[in-house]
């Protein structure tokens, strides 16, 4: 298990957090070799790799199931899993049960997004000693309550309360948080008012760091490819394109040729 105290030195010496999420053993590998600085497994599998609708579809036995496959092929990289809705936000959800679970099988913190009883876990986890990330802003496990995927802490009282999240989940124990979707003067105010380093998504570029879905980054969705994301990659045309030949060469018996065979 690979710490994530560097991203504090990091921040202090003005150097950007990159971070990616992958969701199996291929991808953990190929983000390894690229040097990216964390890898997320993010409960964005929900959408983009079992094409559920939310991703409080997603549970605890789906989430440790790629958590341990990214783990195989992120040796070196730190590993970052989301907590799923169903492992700390119901009435009576044992938190510290599931974190463990994840710190157990080799991660180096969890992810706990924003809810009414947040700090209460963020507190319950840091005292047993589970390394935890935040997450404020668009908060997508509770997003029907701040009215959809949209933008959030436009008006003075929303930004308010947002800067008052982050400042009260760096006294709870939080080494990092995840800025998403809000304004980039916002993000830039937290981020300057915090000692705990920012990585933001949607949030501009004044957070310490950034992250981004992976499949949005390559083009390797059937999805709309968010505003705030940047498309480095058409991989979904690629593949596309190179299973249609396939398709069309076994059809017509030119695949396989005589290179593929055995004598």
């Amino acid at each position: 298990m690979n710490g994530l105290n560097f991203v504090l030195a990091k921040k202090s010496r003005g150097e950007k957090i990159a971070m990616l999420t992958a969701y199996d053993y291929s991808m953990a590998v190929l983000l390894e070799k690229s040097g990216v600085d964390i890898i997320l497994v993010g409960d964005s599998l929900a959408n983009v790799v079992l094409g559920l609708d939310s991703t409080v579809q997603v549970g605890m036995e789906v989430m440790l199931h790629h958590t341990r496959a990214v783990l195989r092929g992120a040796i070196q990289t730190p590993v970052v899993a989301d907590m799923p809705f169903e492992a700390y936000q119901p009435e009576g959800a044992d938190a510290l049960f599931h974190a463990r679970r994840f710190m157990d099988i080799g991660c180096a913190a969890v992810k706990v997004e924003w809810f009414g009883r947040c700090l209460d876990v963020v507190e319950l986890l840091v005292k047993a000693g589970v390394p935890v990330v935040g997450h404020i802003g668009l908060t997508p496990q509770t997003a029907e309550q701040l009215g959809g995927f949209k933008v959030q802490g436009r008006d003075a009282a929303s930004a308010e309360a947002i800067k008052e999240q982050a400042m009260s989940l760096e006294r709870a124990g939080c080494l990092a948080l995840v800025l998403e979707c809000v304004p980039e003067t916002l993000a830039q105010a937290i981020t300057r008012g915090l000692k705990i380093p920012t990585i933001g998504i949607g949030a501009g570029k004044h957070c310490d760091g950034q992250v981004l879905v992976v499949h949005d980054l390559l083009g390797f969705n059937n999805r709309k490819v968010p505003k705030f994301a940047k498309k480095y990659a058409d991989l979904g045309a690629v593949i596309e394109t190179a299973a249609r030949q396939y398709t069309q060469e076994v059809k017509t018996g030119e695949f396989p040729g005589q290179e593929h065979s055995f004598r």
